[in-house]
């Protein structure tokens, strides 16, 4: 087998987190609220603002379950992923584009 190419490795990586996680107690294929605030604060605590505030925790889980089941399933999540991941982009595109006078 090939070696996987780099999109493919982190993508591969996205799902063993999501699973390390999920895998902890309950249903092995969602997050519950306290399998979330651990993977938060283990995984993107340089992201985001007070991943360990509960209320915090509690936002982003009303935000993420879409379905309303309580829980956070692997679609959910990456919905959580990739919009940090645009805000990233952002902020790095803004920081390398050279900033003209007005």
């Amino acid at each position: 087998m090939s070696r996987p190419t780099n999109l493919q490795g982190t993508m591969e990586d996205l799902i063993k987190v999501f699973h390390r996680y999920s895998a902890r107690e309950g249903d092995k294929y969602k997050l519950n609220k306290k399998e979330l605030k651990n993977l938060l604060q283990d995984e993107l605590s340089d992201f985001l603002a007070g991943p360990s505030d509960s209320a915090v925790v509690e936002k982003i889980m009303c935000d993420l379950d879409e379905n309303k089941d309580g829980e956070v399933d692997f679609q959910e999540f990456v919905v959580l992923v990739a919009a940090l991941t645009v805000a990233c982009n952002e902020f790095f595109v803004n920081s390398i584009r050279p900033q003209h006078d007005v």
